[in-house]
């Protein structure tokens, strides 16, 4: 099996014919790669062909000939992703060998042995015979020194297109040198065989930490893809003296950067697409010795009731060719997409390079925080709208990692709201145990005096149902003030049920929705619910109470002091 390609022109496309990897069978190849880094080197054989690093006119003609997707009045391509509208958690495993055992939390993920993987591994190599793949060499990192070189095979068009302007596109005078650290193969026509295979159903996540493979089948949904590479980082970074964080960033013109935690659906993507700040990232990051800087090259946003006037920025990135989007319905006749329809899922998305952004950042790397922010949307009612941590309450609140999740969002959630608690913002993305994603935090808040703030982007004047939500412009105004410093110097009460402190006042914002009670009609029933939340608190962080500091063990909520 030599490596030697012979090249030449087909329709524009630089086309590799290539001696197969069985006697007399040949793979029909084009677009640019390294000859000593084929296929062939992942066990892949019998292809049909394979296209190496084609640019989106390429990949949007493949995808709309082959039926895979449509094209939206505004020159965006849209998919639909079928039974898996967003990630599926429970069928996510990760070979348990001498690389993991020791180290891996298994608490929070679930394990498969080295011989199982490599049943799905081969028969993952079977179901791909007589296709024709999409590859793709990426990194994942904007730091060079922190990156994994990443090789993505996928058996859709469109799901090369995603996962292409997700990660980081090396220049194309790096192609011919590009030796993978990390591959994927995505195939959502594989299913698994929950007995041959040892998973939960027909769709797998399988990771192999020691080989540095991933094997994504049975799903649809894009987003798998991305989340393979951030658990890769999650894994081997923090040894190398680097945090990753599931965060947002932003930097502003004086250079001071801020993160923002947050579950999905809390205004991670929105908040950091300031006008007035440079986005470095709306989703991955690392904080190390030099800064932040940005795991991915887009943005994958939310795009449920995206209107122009609340996300500009978000909504001009969505309306335009390159833009790949998730489970939007287009018009029947217009093909204009109705952002408010979420008769397919609540989890519509829109996938864009981060440069469609203007203000984004060109380098996806900014200094030390002087910021953290934590956004929670409680729909309980019972959060301020801003709260600033001291340093043992953000490890307190980052470990419990606060949203909660109201009817209609998913099925099998009732009338009422459900507390969600994702530790460190990203319980399923987490390999390692979440207190030494919590210490290295609190040792880097600690080191660079960074202000901390608690940001509730949920509801207010009563709980989901009866409440509303959050005016963003009363979040942005204050995020704002935070952010600048003027928000240091205003008066702030301590919340009796939480502790932390609440300001008082701010021009520009109404008095009473920084204080939740006075936005309730029935105080009684707002005390009834801020203790229960209360209490939901503490009985998630019973967990970690043997793994934290006295000092962070106090900075829990307590309800004795919030007895009426």
């Amino acid at each position: 099996m030599g490596s030697e390609c012979q090249i030449h022109s087909t329709s524009g496309i630089g086309a590799i014919k290539k001696r197969g990897f069985e006697e007399g069978f040949f793979v029909q190849e084009t677009g640019k790669r390294n000859g000593a880094f084929g296929a062939d080197k992942f066990g892949l054989k019998n292809l049909k062909g394979v296209h190496w690093n084609l640019g989106a006119a390429q990949l949007y003609q493949h995808s709309l000939s082959a039926g895979e997707a449509k094209l939206s009045a505004d020159g965006a391509l849209c998919a639909d992703t079928g039974e898996f509208t967003g990630r599926s958690p429970k069928d996510k495993f990760t070979v348990r060998d001498a690389t993991t055992d020791k180290k891996m939390w298994w608490a929070g993920n679930q394990s498969i042995t080295a011989e199982q993987f490599e049943t799905i591994y081969a028969d993952f190599l079977k179901h791909a015979e007589g296709m024709t793949l999409f590859a793709q060499d990426l990194n994942g990192g904007a730091d060079p020194t922190f990156q994994i070189k990443t090789r993505v095979f996928t058996e859709l068009a469109w799901h090369s297109l995603f996962i292409r302007t997700l990660l980081r596109r090396p220049e194309q005078s790096e192609l011919a040198g590009f030796e993978p650290e990390l591959t994927i193969i995505d195939l959502p026509s594989f299913r698994a065989d929950p007995k041959r295979h040892g998973v939960r159903s027909e769709n797998v996540v399988a990771i192999d930490f020691t080989r540095r493979i991933v094997l994504i089948g049975g799903s649809y949904y894009a987003g798998e893809m991305k989340k393979s590479v951030f658990t890769t980082l999650n894994f081997y970074l923090p040894a190398r003296g680097v945090m990753p964080m599931h965060c947002s960033a932003n930097v502003g013109p004086a250079g001071d950067s801020a993160i923002f935690f947050g579950l999905s659906g809390t205004g991670k993507t929105t908040l950091s697409a300031d006008p007035k700040r440079t986005l470095i990232g709306d989703d991955e990051h690392g904080w190390g010795s030099d800064g932040i800087f940005n795991f991915e090259g887009g943005c994958y946003a939310k795009c449920i009731k995206l209107s122009e006037e609340a996300e500009p920025e978000i909504y001009a990135a969505s309306k335009r060719f390159g833009a790949v989007l998730e489970n939007v319905v287009l018009d029947e006749f217009t093909r204009a997409p109705d952002w408010d329809d979420g008769s397919k899922t609540e989890n519509t998305r829109s996938a864009y390079p981060l440069e469609f952004i203007p203000n984004a950042s060109r380098t996806g790397r900014a200094g030390h925080p002087k910021n953290v922010v934590m956004l929670a949307a409680d729909a309980f009612g019972v959060l301020p709208p801003i709260a600033r941590l001291s340093p043992a309450q953000a490890m307190y609140h980052f470990l419990s990692g606060y949203t909660a999740k109201v009817a209609g969002t998913e099925r099998g959630l009732g009338n009422e709201p459900q507390p969600e608690f994702s530790t460190c913002f990203g319980s399923p993305f987490l390999p390692l145990d979440p207190s030494v994603y919590g210490n290295m935090l609190r040792a880097l808040i600690a080191k660079h005096n960074v202000d901390c703030w608690l940001v509730n982007t949920g509801w207010t004047g009563g709980k989901f149902g009866t409440g509303s939500r959050m005016p963003i412009k009363v979040t942005r105004t204050l995020l704002t003030a935070a952010l600048d410093g003027s928000l240091r110097n205003v008066e702030f009460r301590t919340d009796k049920y939480f502790g932390f402190e609440v300001p008082m006042a701010l021009p520009g914002v109404p008095s009473d929705i920084l204080d939740p009670v006075n936005t309730w009609k029935d105080k009684v029933e707002f005390g009834k619910t801020a203790r229960a939340l209360v209490g939901m608190f503490q009985k998630n962080f019973a967990k970690f109470e043997a793994k934290v500091d006295a000092d962070v063990r106090a900075a829990a909520p307590e309800v004795k002091l919030a007895a009426e």
